[in-house]
C-alpha cells in the first residue's frame, strides 16, 4: 500500500509540474491520468469481488487445464470409463440426455453473471468521469490530445501495475 501512495504521489507531482507548462496541459493531463487509472482500478477491484462471491457461494466450475482444452477439446481422451456395451443394451435416450445437459446455453443467470460484474459501481462511476471529463474539456475548448492520450496511456500503465499490488 505504502508503494502504490508513493507511486501515486510522485505522479501527482509530475501532473502538478505540467501546470508550469500550462493550464491546458495540466487539466488535460489531470482528467485523463485519473480517469483511466480510477477505470482500470475500479474493473479489478470489481472483478475481484465478483469472483470472491462465486468462490463464496459455491457456484463455479471446475475448468480444465488450458493445454488441456487445446489438445483435447472434445475430451476424446479424458479418463472417464466408456460403456463398452453392445448397441442392443445402451439406452441412447439416457445418453443423448447426458450429452444435452452438458451443452450450456445462455440463461437468465448467465446473463445476471455477466451483468453482476459490468454494471458495478466500481466500473460505472470512473467512466462516467472519463466521458463527463472529455466532455468538460471539449466545450471549454482545453482539450488537447497532445496531453490528453499520452497521460490516457500511462493512467493504464499505472493502474494495472498498482492493480496487480492492491488487488491481489
Amino acid at each position: 500500500m505504502k508503494k502504490t501512495i508513493s507511486i501515486l504521489v510522485i505522479l501527482e507531482i509530475i501532473i502538478l509540474a505540467t501546470y508550469f507548462i500550462s493550464y491546458t496541459a495540466f487539466i488535460n493531463t489531470q482528467v485523463a491520468f485519473l480517469s483511466a487509472f480510477f477505470i482500470i482500478l475500479g474493473s479489478s477491484y470489481a472483478y475481484k469481488r465478483m469472483v470472491n462471491s462465486q468462490i463464496k457461494s459455491g457456484n463455479f466450475e471446475d475448468k480444465r487445464d488450458l493445454l488441456d482444452t487445446i489438445e483435447d477439446p472434445h475430451e476424446l481422451y479424458d479418463d472417464t470409463p466408456i460403456n463398452n456395451a453392445p448397441y442392443e443394451e445402451l439406452d441412447l435416450k439416457s445418453i443423448v440426455k447426458e450429452e444435452k445437459a452438458k451443452i450450456k446455453t445462455f440463461t437468465v443467470d448467465s446473463a445476471k453473471y455477466g451483468a453482476r460484474g459490468s454494471v458495478s459501481a466500481f466500473r460505472l462511476i470512473p467512466y462516467l468521469f472519463l466521458v463527463l471529463g472529455f466532455i468538460a474539456l471539449k466545450n471549454n475548448e482545453l482539450l488537447s490530445l497532445w496531453y490528453y492520450l499520452p497521460a490516457l496511456t500511462v493512467g493504464i500503465i499505472i493502474g494495472s501495475v498498482v492493480s496487480k499490488e492492491v488487488v491481489a
